[in-house]
């Protein structure tokens, strides 16, 4: 097969020998010409993707396919348990969350807040123990002292239902899925090694009473004679937000306010656990609070007098 024969580029630069008085911004000018013409980035550059806005309407059109139609609970982790089917003879073990009195505390819009969210409280608490300002919108909203309170964002306005709303058990439905967030157990202070997995430095060959050390925290002179922000290192492991997703609802009780889910949820006995339907998962099929209840509650605001 002959080989294969290059075409002349129309403005190829001639050889030095050649032209040697060419001046040297002629030269650049030449080489930027014959320069290729750089590719498009690969990212967002597709007929099929989407423009990427930069405005606060864009960015909130991009987060709500991921937010949920309404709104979570606060629940208390009780302790673990486990339920068998002697259908199937299996045993699955679950996490007990009970709602303590969670009561819807406060409504934002995006007219005024700029995204659609509502403030639940859980528990309660002695007036002593709440600041004036607590005390002052709790007093507005016309909602008792809460010991715990949290925001739950929603999609849309449909999400949002009127303050002074209890949310109880049956907010959440057998069969369906939920995430819980909670701050993880504290271990106090540990080890590289049970803090981040490693492996840990060899048993023998000279090595003396460092087998769980971390080893060497980076170079000297080549990355700047300091340790690199970031380093996986000993320290305080556990005590931050995690999120368990798509964990399954087993039973509800209404009465109890306790709510069953299968697997396990983070944090400690007696822990608030931040309860809400699952974003990879089907949205429920059920409409809480129901509609009556809503009506009934509204033509209760409406028939309250002025001065009251």
């Amino acid at each position: 097969m002959p080989p294969r024969q290059t075409p002349a580029r129309l403005f190829a630069v001639p050889p030095t020998f050649l032209c040697p008085s060419i001046p040297r911004q002629q030269l650049r000018t030449i080489l930027s010409i014959t320069k290729p013409i750089p590719k498009p980035s690969r990212f967002n550059a597709s007929p099929h993707l989407p423009v990427l806005g930069t405005s606060h309407t864009a960015a909130l059109a991009r987060k709500s396919r991921t937010l949920p139609l309404r709104t979570g609970a606060l629940a208390i982790k009780k302790g673990m348990t486990a339920l068998y089917d002697t259908e199937s003879a299996k045993r699955t073990p679950c996490t007990v969350l009970q709602l303590d009195r969670v009561q819807v505390l406060g409504i934002k819009t995006r007219k005024e807040h700029g995204y659609w969210a509502l403030q639940v409280g859980a528990g309660t608490k002695e007036a002593r123990n709440v600041t004036r300002p607590e005390r002052g919108h709790y007093a507005k909203q016309g909602v008792p002292l809460k010991r715990h309170v949290a925001e739950f964002r929603v999609k849309d306005e449909a999400g949002l239902i009127p303050t002074g709303t209890n949310l109880t058990a049956d907010l959440f439905s057998v069969g369906q899925y939920i995430d819980a967030k909670a701050n993880s157990r504290g271990m106090g202070f540990a080890g590289g090694m049970k803090r981040h997995g490693f492996h840990g430095q060899p048993a023998s060959h000279g090595n003396s009473l460092t087998h769980r050390a971390m080893g060497s925290a980076g170079a000297s002179q080549g990355s700047g004679s300091r340790v690199l922000p970031g380093k996986k290192m000993a320290g305080r492991m556990g005590g931050e937000q995690v999120t368990v997703q798509s964990l399954r609802v087993m039973s509800v009780d209404r009465e109890l306010g306790i709510v069953v889910v299968a697997g396990a949820v983070p944090g400690p006995k007696g822990c608030v656990v931040k309860v809400q339907d699952a974003i990879k998962k089907p949205w429920p099929d059920a409409v809480w609070p129901p509609t009556e209840v809503v009506e009934a509650m509204r033509e209760g605001v409406e028939k309250v007098p002025a001065a009251a």
